[in-house]
């Protein structure tokens, strides 16, 4: 029996098809934007074979030329005949490829196009290396000796000895680390309390002289200690200074090489499979648990990790308890009239309200009001260095509970609009009061709706940056906001971001092709940290249903 158009359509068919089509679309759009993000970022921390080749020149000159070849475009002859490029009659396009020749110290810049034909005689010597450096990017070339304390070592395996003595340098780097970042670090902040301790007593007309020899006897001891590590200190940094290379660049120049400025070098073009694998693990395990270095366009991004996470939990923590509080109150005791509406408008309202305007908010009300008022009762000592009255974690997070707010307000009062009016009135029948009904009954009951408003929460707050930049978010703060000195969680610590990271890679960077892939890399971490979390908020959310389950039965 066939259907006539009419009645398929009045069925509402149409309309579940059209609402089918929309969701597939939207899967792959957002699958393929991931893929996208995940291809071009995640191939970065592959080992890519480097070329040698004979560079021509346009003026017919030849020279030969090292490097990566990061990326290819055609381009049309028109586009290089208007920059003065001969291109031969006929020719329409022409391959130009982006070649990585590191060595910015040597030639002053690390990146070059250049037209795939002005390449002849391309090669892969197995023994050319990629040297990783501290300062200055990669470096390109060919090894020519390991030095000792500026003597050649002896001749041999030369790169079995300089894979030894690399490994040797970082393992002296890491100690170093180690006495500047925690163990001085303890006691310069040590050293700051009692600055500050002595400066309130001073405030207090409290500086008696047993508090003065116990401040001083404290400061000595501090003092010795630090001697000790400042002495350790000057010999793991005449270690670190012994070995060094020298290598042989594109031009023929030779250059020496510290090693205390290498992180790796490698030989990408005589790699296997097995060890290709491994490298790429590793550049990426350096990509997720270092400090970034280089205008952040290399190394890792972990403090950015670290600051991201920490500032949601905190976030999460003070807008959980406001939104519930202010849900219970407009649904459970507030009359229900004109004003009520009101507020519930206005909350509505407030979730469409720019995020920049809720930073300028944060940043004059919190900061230089709430802020500046705090280190006036509590800080004296301090000033006017301020103490909170500075951008720090605690006012971002504070800023992003408000901007969530309205998100968690309206999904808790949901929840509390499902449950049953019966249910309430079973639990007073029994003698509770309504404070326990509401305790014991109603918020266990919505608690789903309630992590439902806090998984909206963490994913809008995990990705907004406007607000971030005027209250606590900073390009580079490789020290964490919670360590081993008390008080361990610092609240008045700036901190980094993913979301701002993104932004200033992309956008700040000095070498921006360098820092290309790495805006990908760290956008696609965004996106499993905001995933995580809120998989995690799920996994939460589902329990609590499976649990209460039974009492909305």
């Amino acid at each position: 029996m066939r259907v006539s158009f009419k009645d398929w359509s009045r069925k509402g068919d149409p309309w579940i098809w059209l609402n089918a089509g929309a969701v597939a679309i939207s899967l792959v759009m957002v699958f393929g934007l991931l893929l996208l993000i995940a291809q071009r970022g995640l191939v970065h921390f592959w080992p890519h074979a480097l070329v040698e080749a004979d560079y021509v020149m346009a003026d017919g000159r030849q020279s030969t030329i090292i490097g990566e070849i990061v990326d290819s475009e055609e381009v049309s002859a028109e586009q290089l005949s208007t920059a003065g490029i001969h291109v031969p009659a006929g020719v329409e396009f022409l391959q130009r490829d982006l070649l990585k020749v590191g060595n910015r110290d040597v030639g002053g810049f690390d990146f070059r196009w250049v037209l795939d034909r002005d390449l002849p005689n391309k090669r892969y010597p197995v023994e050319l290396m990629s040297v990783e450096r501290r300062e200055w990017g990669n470096f390109y070339g060919y090894l020519e000796s390991v030095r000792e304390a500026g003597q050649e070592v002896a001749t041999g395996d030369l790169w079995a000895e300089l894979q030894t003595r690399i490994a040797r340098t970082l393992s002296i780097y890491e100690e170093i680390y180690d006495v500047e970042k925690k163990d001085i670090g303890a006691i310069n902040h040590e050293l700051e309390r009692l600055r500050l301790k002595e400066r309130g007593y001073q405030l207090r007309n409290e500086l008696t002289e047993e508090r003065k020899q116990s401040l001083a006897m404290q400061r000595q001891a501090l003092d010795e200690d630090y001697a000790v590590l400042q002495t350790r200190l000057e010999q793991l940094y005449t270690e670190i200074r012994r070995d060094s290379m020298t290598a042989r660049t594109m031009d023929g120049k030779v250059v020496d090489i510290p090693l205390a400025k290498v992180v790796r070098a490698y030989r990408p073009n005589a790699m296997a499979l097995p060890e290709q694998i491994g490298f790429y693990f590793s550049k990426l395990a350096e990509f997720v648990g270092d400090d970034p270095r280089e205008a952040n366009t290399e190394g890792g991004i972990f403090p950015a990790i670290y600051g991201t996470v920490l500032m949601v939990l905190l976030m999460s923590i003070l807008v959980t308890p406001l939104g519930v509080v202010a849900a219970v109150y407009l649904r459970e005791y507030a009359h229900q009239g004109a004003i009520t509406r009101l507020i519930r408008i206005a909350v509505n309202n407030l979730a469409g309200v720019p995020s920049i305007v809720y930073g300028v908010f944060g940043l004059g009300f919190f900061i230089y009001f709430i802020g500046a008022g705090v280190d006036q009762v509590f800080f004296p000592e301090a000033l006017p260095s301020p103490t909170f009255g500075t951008p720090g974690l605690l006012w971002a997070s504070i800023t992003l509970a408000i901007l969530t707010l309205p998100v968690v307000i309206v999904a808790t009062e949901e929840g509390l609009a499902r449950i049953p009016r019966s249910i309430r009135e079973g639990s007073l029948a029994l003698g509770a009061t309504k404070a326990e009904t509401l305790w014991r009954v109603v918020l266990p009951m919505a608690s789903p709706a309630i992590m439902t408003g806090m998984i909206l929460a963490i994913a809008r707050a995990a990705g907004e940056v406007a607000p971030l930049m005027l209250v606590g978010v900073v390009k580079l703060a490789p020290s964490l906001p919670l360590d081993m000195n008390y008080p361990y969680l610092h609240l008045d610590q700036k901190f980094m971001h993913l979301g701002f990271h993104i932004y200033d890679v992309g956008f700040q960077s000095p070498n921006v092709e360098a820092a290309r892939p790495l805006v990908y890399a760290t956008s696609l971490l965004l996106v499993l940290v905001i995933a995580l979390l809120n998989l995690s908020a799920v996994a939460i959310r589902n329990r609590l249903r499976e649990k209460y389950k039974a009492l909305e039965m």
